[in-house]
């Protein structure tokens, strides 16, 4: 409860030695990688995933801050998938993200843990928003309808972080990551997203000797990837430097078409036949790419990962779970 004797995680540039730190989603994508960049760190990182607590249930949360009494807290939790599963799944994509945050802000408060991290998402900028999308332009509008429900959820966060921090003087980050990608993403067709998606198609198109593959949309909107050891490597900076109520973009600052973004990996699994397009099913936000002066700024961060590099790590690490029989499912 408040006045609790957990132990203090300095403002500012801090050390993580030592320290004990819960994340939550920590057994995932992002997670995992946020984990082990934690522990490269010395910190005492602990991650959980849903099997572990129900974090839409405030009772579950407090038995987790009870039990491991965490200095600081990365919240990663997530319900999240393309923008097929946003469709089917609206109001899951809305309340599942909106609640276990809400749930997971409060109890920390109440338990006066030093500091958390949340990691929103660039779903949350509107439609509409010029490039490179800044972080004062999130309230200038409305999300792209087909993620919505998710983007809002990760927006609500943003809200209560900035109101407990000038209620209650808790120290609440947030940085607002674009899409990412790497070893240990969602391969699955149905939830996953673009990048592991098109690895996957053109692997099984070269498997089966097909001439074609179908893709959604008509290849022109406009994305940003961030390799996830370089999302990792700025939660760990996040925490250590930076101490404001102000979201924080992370990216690489490189935009690419999609249509574009199909040929290079394409040509990376060795498919040479056509690509086609399904201009009846959504292309998503037309373009996006974040501004990342901020995050320069506020803790000296910048992607060192390049598209070409991160594409033959995750294409390495695909076909290697494929090869041996083995789900490439996240980690």
């Amino acid at each position: 409860m408040a006045g609790s004797s957990a132990p203090v995680l300095e403002s500012g540039s801090v050390k993580l030695t030592g320290k004990r730190l819960v994340v939550t989603g920590g057994t995932g994508f992002l997670g995992s990688h946020v984990v082990r960049e934690l522990l490269g760190a010395e910190a005492q990182a602990i991650g959980l995933g849903s099997s572990d607590y129900d974090l839409r249930r405030p009772d579950a949360i407090g038995r987790m801050l009870d039990l491991y009494k965490p200095h600081a807290v990365v919240h990663l939790a997530a319900v999240v998938g393309g923008i097929g599963a946003n469709r089917r799944e609206p109001a899951r994509f809305f309340y599942d993200n909106a609640v276990m945050g809400l749930h997971l802000l409060e109890e920390c408060r109440l338990r006066d843990v030093q500091k958390v991290l949340v990691v929103g998402t660039a779903c949350s900028y509107p439609s509409a928003t010029p490039l490179p999308m800044v972080e004062d332009d999130m309230w200038s509008g409305y999300p792209e309808v087909t993620n919505a429900p998710y983007g809002i959820a990760k927006r609500m966060l943003l809200v209560q972080a900035q109101a407990y921090r000038a209620q209650y003087g808790t120290n609440i980050v947030c940085i607002v990551p674009t899409n990412l990608y790497g070893p240990g993403d969602n391969f699955d067709l149905e939830s996953g997203h673009v990048i592991p998606g098109m690895i996957r198609r053109f692997s099984e198109a070269v498997a089966a000797g097909a001439d074609e593959v179908t893709l959604w949309g008509d290849g022109t909107p406009t994305r940003e990837f961030l390799f996830v050891a370089d999302a990792a490597r700025a939660c760990r900076l996040a925490l250590t430097d930076y101490d404001e109520g102000d979201p924080i973009n992370v990216g690489s600052g490189q935009e690419i078409s999609i249509a574009d973004l199909a040929g290079v990996i394409a040509e990376a699994v060795g498919f040479a036949g056509a690509i086609k397009w399904d201009s009846t099913q959504p292309n998503g936000q037309q373009k996006r790419r974040l501004a990342t002066d901020r995050a320069r700024r506020a803790f000296g961060f910048t992607a060192e990962t390049g598209l070409e590099e991160g594409l033959t790590e995750t294409i390495d690490w695909y076909r290697s779970k494929t090869e041996l029989g083995v789900p490439a499912t996240p980690w």
